[in-house]
């Protein structure tokens, strides 16, 4: 088991946590009604924002995230960082970072290593993490993959930041060493989860749009009226028509 150097930790950590908070905060702004910040403003948001997170020791608001929640895994920060460049781009919203793909793989796996995190599946898969061989055999069969899907431009910004975690990983050992911490934490489970629920509750949406729009329309009432007045009038007519026959 090889640790990361400490002081590569704490600046990776004060990093990871600014560019974390400055997307929370983008992405607050996208739900509230306001209108999209100037680029000067957007600069020097993000800007105070990553000078009050390197701020040494407790200063930092880093040092008690770090303390509460540990470190961010290196492809929550890279995904960050992805949304970051969406906004400043413009593109207010913007795309889906976490694609269904990616979020099934990050929601599966996170169970997985919880319930055996918690002492439920026992089979030691997260200090798995910390292996001599199996860690980083999959590290570069990983990093092979993401290196294939940028050359093919299949979902190259996802491609590019996992590649940019397992690099973390294998060049410096951030965040902690383990595999596992740089491809998954909870606030990125979370953010995959959510996606998830949220693909479901529109395609439920879609569903039932489209199963209303092949439904016949209803009649009008005053063809149901009519209808009714005729079906009531049929079987007098009847009966006077048999009569005078007669």
């Amino acid at each position: 088991m090889s640790l990361p150097d400490l002081a590569s930790q704490i600046v990776y950590g004060r990093l990871a946590w600014a560019t974390v908070a400055a997307t929370l905060l983008l992405a607050l702004l996208d739900v509230l009604p306001v209108r999209r910040l100037p680029q000067r403003l957007l600069a020097g948001l993000l800007a105070a924002i990553f000078v009050l997170f390197m701020l040494p020791g407790a200063a930092s608001p880093a040092y008690w995230l770090t303390l509460a929640f540990h470190y961010p895994s290196g492809l929550l920060f890279g995904c960050c960082v992805l949304k970051l460049r969406q906004h400043w781009d413009g593109q207010r919203g913007g795309g889906a970072v976490m694609m269904p793909p990616l979020a099934a793989a990050i929601a599966v796996s996170g169970v997985i290593l919880y319930l055996d995190a918690m002492g439920l599946l026992t089979q030691g898969y997260y200090y798995a993490g910390f292996g001599p061989t199996a860690a980083p055999l999959v590290a570069l069969l990983g990093a092979a993959g993401c290196a294939l899907a940028v050359v093919r431009n299949t979902a190259r910004p996802q491609a590019g930041a996992l590649l940019t975690a397992i690099l973390l990983f294998s060049l410096l050992r951030l965040p902690t060493g383990n595999l596992w911490d740089t491809l998954l934490d909870p606030l990125l489970w979370g953010w995959a989860v959510a996606s998830l629920a949220a693909l479901a509750v529109a395609r439920g949406t879609r569903r039932t749009a489209v199963r209303d729009a092949r439904l016949p329309a209803p009649a009008p009432a005053g063809d149901l009226n009519t209808l009714s007045a005729l079906g009531a009038a049929q079987p007098s007519s009847t009966i006077k028509e048999h009569v005078s026959g007669n």
